[in-house]
């Protein structure tokens, strides 16, 4: 433990008048930033036109160089770059003003001088702003020489650096900064360049090109218009032989286009992000000075290691003690809900293998750092790696991860055989984890304590076991309470401001995801406003084909990227970038709104009945905003220096806290304090309660560790979160299954924003299921989750009116939680084709000319849709198409059992389950593709293939029988039931397995299902006209 980060919250204040006065940019909307000297950017002297200085700049280098509102040409304002054009008299050498130069020949502190830049937005950037755990730093791009650069110069081989120098001296020619002539010193042009790059953004937006996503919205709003006109028709010609049918169909067609609202424009304004890691280090890894790079908790979650097997969850863990990052800001938790003696001994052997492992994969910048998979890739291994002693390392590398593999599953067999008496420990002692629902909190500190270094002599990561307390009579919530237990525990030990959870079979694939995410999260001014940045989820294992879209290439690769658009992703469960104070419950930085634009065609008079009254109202409300949050934000500032006792204790009371409000009146303190009453908030540990007042993270200075650890068992208890708002308003929300959705939704209605990272290289890949009844369980779980929400008082459909959740982004959350319902009307109209076959009838009557083109019309418009989607997101048509087909084999399965069992459990306290036993195996590649589990899930989609087949054979029987005439209206039916059988296809592929052993009970009852249904409904035939008395017919005879 004694290697814990520790550290002050040293950072300097902004200037209080920066805030006050700021204005918009009238091209971007973004706030205009501020000078060195203070005050506002002013981008044209003549007209005083808003423009912040990212615009001024895109302006002067890529535009017509001239202010949008008066046409003035721009001049160049001090520390921009020149551009053709510019005249004489501007052009006194002010480069080395805009940054700090390092003089080798005088090291002076007189001439040193504090930079600030600007980010991507245009927003003020302080550069002191970011260093939890060091001393203030002057700037980013401060103190630069050419040696400082010596790692980034490194980082590429001499013919690419000179190559990116080259490139950048060409782009400053254009721009009329750079002489060939004036070009001798090549150190001077590598400063320059260095120091050009140090001031760029670190990550940008990247909009989808307008070819591809215009013809896309435009098609969107004629698919709007052709099913109005489509249902003007449909209701206004019904089927007065088949009513009831049509009447069916009409309600099915009209949830079909409600739902496909609700997913569709959401996807409206779709976008991608770049980032640029360079400057990311160009930033915070100055050689010389200490890393100012943010410290980061991994989360790991496991419940039963029997099921979710040691080996993979070892695997994740090495992979994220091999992370591309400084050792000292990495920790990794593991959360054993299971309390198992078998992952605390399989954590203490890879502890042991990270110390061989961690320096081979940092020497030789191996990926993907996770040992299964490396050794098991397919690939040339040989690719790009000169380090003469690379194979031969390799070679024994690979020797002792078997060996470790072998140690593992030596662990595996013995935990198969439970003692009697339980399991003991090494020295003697019982395992505290023998009765898996009655045990004492436990917390294991493997490596990041003095002496566990690498074989290199290397510090390592720390790597903490954490098992939370159980006793009977106490609910426990699951993985969100056991994410809760982490968050409190990484809060008393680590305390770092950033959190990263993983599933057990996640492992971190590009190991450079945590500074992917930090181009983000570090951002000056927006990773102020982010709560997570979202990574999609990919997978290993999975069949070419895809059968089953376990991929699920369509949601992550066109819906969230859609989100991104709007205020972010959702959160999906795993793979995320959390910040800590986002789910502490804190509401977001508040920015001042943009003023109302008025116009000079109104007299003032009239501005002024119109808008006078909501000005008030808004002013006031901004009064008490102000009261109860910029000064809490002060005031949590202020805690963050003055709460720490000076001194080798540890421990912290809420007297100390208190006297960081000795500096206000006493109006302003009982506002506060009855405002944010800490212990019924965050709960019984002043420890903890003192870590959520440090806004960028970081230990106190003396932290005591064995006083620590005392603290970090008292947080995990079964009862510390009584009468808090833990699981309510703070940390992972309880409520739901499926509570990553309500997390996500809990933050965003705060107003916090979320971002996408789509990294070339996957982050982080995990595996999924790929038979059919595992599957259709996973997705039944989801629906479960979604249908919980949608009874819960979190239902989007009410929840946080008035709030800061955007309405398209609100339109998301609601399909997410109403999509199980659909499969009510797809069940119905999956089963009225073949009820049409059978009786033949009709849903739709004989069609005019004018009507087919409204059905020819919607089918296209479907068709075309679906094309340009693909087109702007370049998802493959293969995985578009076996997500339509899997939509269709869950909804008539898995999301209508999750609709009943959630009504059950919801209404009627009914806890049903649905339990998946295995059947058969094959143990070839993609063995457990084939292999066949009895589920009740199966029952519903076999029974309706079975049901089209039937009416497909019947309808065709009967047009046979009565000529010519009857084929052209079998068409149409034949069209919807194909569609069915086409649809399900992959169910029935899978459900007949490789060699056709589909259970007897399946087949069977299905059959009986088919057949029972289809003679009852033959026998009674509800279409056919009822007569009451004696049938009277004319006999012909004359009376």
């Amino acid at each position: 433990m004694a290697g814990f980060v520790t550290g002050s919250d040293t950072r300097d204040e902004p200037p209080p008048n920066r805030h006050s006065a700021s204005k918009i940019c009238k091209v971007c909307g973004d706030e205009i930033g501020y000078k060195d000297n203070g005050e506002l950017f002013v981008a044209c002297h003549v007209c005083g036109f808003p423009v912040c200085r990212p615009c001024y700049e895109y302006e002067r280098s890529e535009g017509n160089q001239c202010c949008p509102q008066c046409n003035t040409r721009y001049k160049r304002h001090k520390g921009c770059p020149r551009v053709a054009g510019d005249e004489e008299d501007s052009f006194d050498d002010d480069f080395d003003d805009e940054f700090q130069v390092k003089n080798h020949q005088d090291d002076s502190a007189d001439h040193r001088i504090h930079a600030t830049t600007n980010s991507e937005n245009g927003d003020h950037y302080n550069p002191q702003q970011w260093h939890p755990n060091g001393p203030a730093f002057s700037s980013f791009a401060g103190s630069v020489a050419g040696k400082d650069f010596e790692a980034d110069k490194e980082a590429y081989s001499a013919e690419e650096w000179k190559d990116r120098v080259e490139k950048w001296k060409v782009r400053q020619e254009k721009r009329g900064l750079f002489n060939k002539e004036d070009g001798n010193n090549d150190q001077a042009e590598e400063d320059d360049y260095l120091l050009a790059e140090a001031r760029q953004p670190m990550w940008r937006k990247v909009p989808i090109p307008s070819s591809k996503i215009s013809p896309y919205r435009i098609v969107i709003v004629l698919r709007l218009v052709i099913l109005m006109f489509f249902f003007r028709f449909r209701i206004l010609t019904p089927a007065y032989d088949a009513f009831a049918l049509w009447l069916i169909s009409v309600i099915c067609e009209i949830w079909f286009a409600l739902s496909w609202i609700l997913d569709q424009f959401p996807k409206w304004q779709p976008i991608n992000r770049e980032t640029y890691l360079e400057r990311l280090s160009l930033r915070f890894e100055r050689e010389g000075e200490p890393n100012r790079l943010a410290p980061i908790d991994f989360f790991v979650s496991t419940v039963d290691p029997l099921k979710e097997p040691p080996i993979i969850t070892a695997n994740t863990v090495l992979s994220i003690l091999a992370v591309d990052y400084p050792v000292e800001k990495v920790s990794c938790y593991v959360s054993d809900d299971g309390a198992s003696m078998l992952l605390f001994d399989t954590l203490s052997e890879t502890a042991e293998f990270a110390r061989r492992w961690v320096p081979f994969c940092k020497k030789h910048n191996i990926e993907p750092r996770a040992p299964e998979f490396y050794f098991s890739q397919k690939i040339d291994y040989l690719k790009d790696k000169v380090h003469p002693s690379f194979v031969k390392e390799r070679r024994a590398m690979k020797r002792e991860y078997e060996e470790f593999k072998v140690r593992i599953n030596a662990l595996v067999s013995k935990a198969l055989k439970k003692p009697e008496d339980g399991w003991v420990m090494q020295d003697g002692t019982p395992w505290p984890g023998n009765n898996t629902r009655d045990h004492p909190g436990m917390i294991q500190v493997y490596l990041g304590s003095a002496g566990a270094l690498d074989v290199d002599g290397k510090e390592l990561p720390r790597l903490v076991y954490v098992s939370r307390e159980k006793r009977p009579g106490y609910q426990h919530h699951k993985k969100a309470g056991a994410m809760n237990a982490l968050v409190r525990v990484s809060a008393v030990l680590t305390n770092a401001p950033f959190m990263l959870n993983l599933d057990c079979d996640h492992y971190v694939n590009n190991s450079k995801a945590v500074r992917e995410a930090m181009c983000f999260l570090m951002d000056p001014n927006l990773g102020k406003k982010l709560c997570y940045v979202q990574f999609p989820q990919r997978f290993d294992g999975i069949d070419r084909h895809d059968r089953y879209a376990n991929r699920n290439v369509v949601f992550f690769d066109i819906n969230m990227r859609g989100l991104d658009g709007i205020q972010g992703p959702v959160y999906v469960g795993t793979g995320t970038v959390f910040n800590r104070q986002a789910l502490y419950g804190y509401d977001p930085p508040v920015s001042e709104k943009r003023p109302k634009m008025t116009c000079d065609c109104w007299p003032k008079w009239c501005c002024c009945c119109c808008c006078g009254g909501s000005r008030k109202k808004s002013k006031k409300k901004g009064v008490v905003r102000s009261l109860f949050g910029g000064l809490y934000t002060k005031k949590k500032k202020m805690m963050g220096k003055n709460y720490v006792r000076k001194g080798s204790s540890s421990m912290f009371d809420l007297e100390e806290i208190e006297e960081g409000l000795e500096g206000y009146d006493e109006l302003e303190k009982s506002s506060l304090m009855s405002q944010k009453n800490f212990e019924k908030r965050f709960g019984q540990s002043p420890v903890f309660i003192a870590s959520t007042l440090v806004e960028d993270g970081g230990l106190p200075e003396g932290t005591n560790t064995s006083s620590l650890i005392k603290e970090a068992i008292h947080v995990i208890s079964c009862g510390y979160e009584e009468k808090t708002e833990w699981g309510k308003e703070i940390g992972w929300i309880y409520g739901s299954v499926t509570e990553d959705i309500l997390t996500g939704f809990k933050m965003h209605c705060r107003g916090w924003k979320s971002l996408y990272c789509m990294p070339k290289r996957p982050a982080f890949k995990g595996s999924a299921p790929i038979n059919l009844s595992d599957r259709l369980h996973q997705v039944l779980r989801w629906a479960l989750g979604s249908v919980e929400i949608f009874l819960s008082r979190h239902c989007p459909l009410w929840y946080a009116y008035g709030g800061k959740l955007k309405y398209l982004e609100r339109f998301a959350y609601i399909n997410t939680i109403v999509y199980p319902f659909t499969s009510i009307p797809l069940l119905a109209y999956c089963t009225v084709p073949a009820i049409c076959l059978l009786t033949g009838k009709f849903i739709i009557p004989t069609l005019n000319n004018f009507a087919s083109i409204w059905f020819m019309a919607l089918f296209l418009s479907i068709i075309v849709t679906g094309i340009l989607e693909l087109r702007w997101s370049g998802v493959s048509l293969e995985d578009w198409w076996r997500n339509e087909q899997f939509w269709v084999i869950g909804g008539v399965s898995a999301h209508l059992f999750a609709v009943f069992q959630g009504l059950l459990k919801v209404l009627a306290g009914v806890d049903t389950n649905f339990t998946v036993t295995a059947k058969a195996a094959d143990d070839s590649e993609f063995g457990e593709l084939y292999l066949f589990k009895w589920t009740t899930l199966l029952i519903p989609p076999t029974t309706l293939i079975i049901l089209n087949m039937v009416g497909v054979v019947a309808g065709i029987s009967d047009a046979i029988n009565n000529g010519y005439g009857s084929w052209g209206p079998l068409f149409g039916k034949l069209f919807f039931s194909f569609w069915v059988i086409v649809h399900l296809y992959p169910f029935l592929k899978g459900l007949m397995g490789r060699q056709n052993r589909t259970p007897t009970i399946v087949v069977l009852w299905s059959i009986l299902l088919a057949s029972i249904f289809s003679l009852i409904w033959v026998r009674i035939d509800p279409f056919l006209p009822k007569q009451v008395g004696p049938i009277l017919k004319q006999c012909g005879v004359e009376c």
